[in-house]
C-alpha cells in the first residue's frame, strides 16, 4: 500500500485503525516469535543461559527504549509538519533524528558495556550466568546503534501511516533470526560455536539488514523525500524539539527497563527458576498485548497528522474509539492466556518450578490484561498531540514508585511470596489504567 493509497486526515477513524494496526500487530507478532526463538534456543543451551537472557532484558530494553523513544518522537513531530503540508520540515526533521540517533546509539552502547558487570551482579547473577549474561549482552550493545537507526528510519514511514514495511521486515527478520541462531550457537556448517553470544549476533545482524531494507524501502516510496546531504548539518533548534519529544518518551520507555529491574528484584528472591519464569511468561504476555501495540501505532499516526492539521474531533474520535476496541480484544487475549498459558510455558522448559511459577504469573495477568488498552492508547494520544511528559509521570508510577511500595507490602509485610509480585503488578496497572482514562478524558474534553 503506498502513501497515496489513504489519507489520515480524510478518510474514516475506523478504516484507518484498521489499515494501520493490522500490519503493525502482524510485524510484532514477528518481533515476539523472534523474541520466542531466542528464548528457546536459550533454553536448549541449558537454564543458564536461559536465565541470562531473562536478567539481560532489563538492560537491553534500555536499548530498545531510547530507539523507540525517539522513533515515537519523530514520527510525532514529523506527523504534525505532514499535516500541516509542510513536507520540507518533515524531511529535516528526519535527517536531524537520524543524526540523533547515531550518536545516542554510540553513547549506549559504551555506557553498557561499561556498566554491564555490576548491573548484573546486583541483580543476582554470578559464576557461569553472570558470564553468560554478559557474553549475550556484549555482543547486542556493540551493535546497539544499528537498534537505534532502525526505529529511527521507520519514524518516516509511520508518520505516514506505512506499517506494512516494518511488518516486512519484522517477518523477514524472524525468519532469518530462526535461521541464524542454530548456525551461530552450535557452529553449524563450518562456523566456531558461539553460544549464547551466537544468538546475539544474530540478532544484530538483522537489525543491521533492517536499516538496510527500510531506508531503500523509503527512497523507493513516493509519499516522502529522503533527507538532503544539508540535512544532516546539525540544527541545533530542530534537535532541541526532538529532544523535547523523544527524550521523555524514551524516559517513559526506560521506566519498563527500570520496572524490570524492581520486578526482577523482587523476584530474584525466590531463586533463578522465578527469574527464567518471568523471562518465559512475558514473552508469552507480548503475544497477547500485540494488537494494543497495533492500535497504539494508529492512534500516534493518526493523532499526529490530524492535530498538526487542526482537526480536533477526530482525535478525539481516534482515543475513544481505539480503547474500546482495546478492551474488547484484551478480554479475548485474557480467556486465551487463561486457556494455553500452561501449554506455552511448557514449549520453552521441562522445569516444573519454571513451568508451575510462569502458570501463576500468567493467571494475575488474566485479570490486568484490559488495563492495558487504556494505558498504551491515552500514552500514544497524548504522544502525538506533542505532550511526551505525560507519558513519562505514568511510567515513573507504574513501573518504579507503585511497584516498589505495593510489592514490598504484598512480599514482605504480607507475606504473599511470589503471589504478592504478580498481584502487585496487577493493582498497580489497574490503577494507572485510571489515571489514564482520567487524563485522557480531560486532555479530548477540552479540544
Amino acid at each position: 500500500m503506498t502513501a497515496r493509497s489513504f489519507s489520515l486526515t480524510s478518510d474514516s477513524i475506523a478504516k484507518l485503525t484498521w489499515i494501520i494496526a493490522i500490519p503493525a500487530s502482524v510485524g510484532m507478532l514477528f518481533n515476539t516469535a523472534f523474541n520466542f526463538i531466542d528464548t528457546l534456543c536459550a533454553g536448549w543451551l541449558g537454564t543458564d543461559s536461559l536465565a541470562a537472557l531473562s536478567v539481560s532484558f532489563a538492560l537491553y530494553f534500555m536499548l530498545i527504549a531510547v530507539g523507540s523513544g525517539l522513533s515515537q518522537g519523530a514520527t510525532a513531530l514529523i506527523a504534525n509538519a505532514l499535516g500541516a503540508d509542510h513536507p520540507e520540515d518533515a524531511r529535516r526533521i528526519f535527517g536531524q533524528s537520524l543524526l540523533f540517533a547515531t550518536v545516542a546509539g554510540f553513547l549506549l552502547s559504551v555506557i553498557g558495556l561499561l556498566a554491564a558487570p555490576k548491573i548484573f551482579t546486583l541483580l543476582g547473577a554470578e559464576g557461569n550466568y553472570l558470564q553468560e549474561t554478559l557474553h549475550y549482552m556484549n555482543v547486542i550493545l556493540l551493535g546497539g546503534v544499528f537498534f537505534i537507526l532502525t526505529m529511527a528510519i521507520n519514524s518516516a514511514l509511520t508518520a505516514q501511516g506505512l506499517t506494512s514495511i516494518y511488518r516486512n521486515f519484522l517477518i523477514a527478520g524472524c525468519l532469518a533470526n530462526a535461521a541464524l541462531n542454530p548456525l551461530l550457537m552450535w557452529g553449524l556448517c563450518g562456523l566456531p560455536a558461539l553460544g549464547v553470544s551466537g544468538i546475539a549476533l544474530a540478532t544484530v545482524l538483522v537489525q543491521i539488514g533492517g536499516c538496510f531494507y527500510l531506508w531503500q524501502s523509503l527512497k523507493r516510496g513516493k509519499g516522502f523525500e529522503v533527507p538532503h546531504l544539508r540535512d544532516f548539518t546539525p540544527d541545533f533548534k530542530i534537535l532541541g524539539q526532538i529532544a523535547e519529544q523523544g527524550i521523555p518518551a524514551a524516559l517513559n520507555m526506560m521506566t519498563i527497563a527500570l520496572g524490570v529491574f524492581v520486578i526482577t528484584w523482587f523476584v530474584k528472591q525466590f531463586g533463578k527458576e522465578a527469574i527464567a519464569a518471568v523471562g518465559i511468561a512475558t514473552r508469552i504476555e507480548q503475544i497477547a498485548l500485540l494488537p494494543v501495540i497495533g492500535l497504539g501505532t494508529a492512534v500516534l499516526s493518526i493523532v499526529g497528522q490530524n492535530h498538526g492539521a487542526g482537526l480536533t474531533a477526530r482525535v478525539r474520535e481516534a482515543w475513544r474509539l481505539n480503547i474500546l476496541w482495546g478492551v474488547g480484544l484484551m478480554c479475548v487475549g485474557s480467556l486465551l492466556v487463561w486457556l494455553f498459558g500452561k501449554g506455552l510455558m511448557s514449549v520453552f522448559t521441562q522445569d516444573p518450578n519454571v513451568i508451575q511459577n510462569g502458570v501463576n504469573y500468567l493467571f494475575a495477568e488474566v485479570f490486568t490484561l484490559p488495563a492495558y488498552p487504556i494505558l498504551f492508547v491515552t500514552v500514544f494520544m497524548m504522544q502525538g498531540l506533542k505532550r511526551p511528559t505525560y507519558g513519562l509521570w505514568m511510567g515513573l508510577y507504574r513501573q518504579i514508585v507503585a511497584p516498589i511500595i505495593v510489592m514490598h507490602i504484598l512480599v514482605f509485610s504480607c507475606h504473599w511470596g511470589l503471589w504478592g509480585v504478580w498481584w502487585g503488578f496487577s493493582i498497580v496497572t489497574w490503577s494507572a489504567a485510571l489515571f489514564a482514562l482520567f487524563w485522557g478524558w480531560n486532555a479530548v474534553r477540552e479540544r
